[in-house]
């Protein structure tokens, strides 16, 4: 079932529309929300994730997401498993 009505189409920003006609190879795009058309496949763009733009490659599997899907905001911690001898661990009991 797509999420949007069939009549509207993919929601993709106006400047990026300007901007497929334009093959830069680096290019910073803020807007996430907007879908990955096929015109920028083989095409490495800069997507702000809040923070800093994180380098993104286009390929053709990812046609028809969004751009935000592939540039993470919050961090990965790795979670503590093992309780080292004479330290509390930090966590539920």
């Amino acid at each position: 079932m797509p999420r949007r009505s069939i009549w509207k189409g993919s929601f993709v920003d106006a400047f990026l529309l300007r901007m497929k006609n334009n093959r830069e190879m680096s290019r910073k795009i803020w807007s996430r929300r907007s879908s990955i058309s096929p015109e920028f496949v083989d095409c490495s763009v800069l997507i702000y994730n809040g923070k800093t733009p994180v380098r993104c490659r286009i390929t053709e599997g990812k046609v028809g997401h969004k751009f935000g899907e592939f540039a993470y905001t919050r961090r990965r911690r790795p979670s503590i498993t093992k309780k080292v001898k004479g330290m509390k661990c930090k966590g539920k009991k």
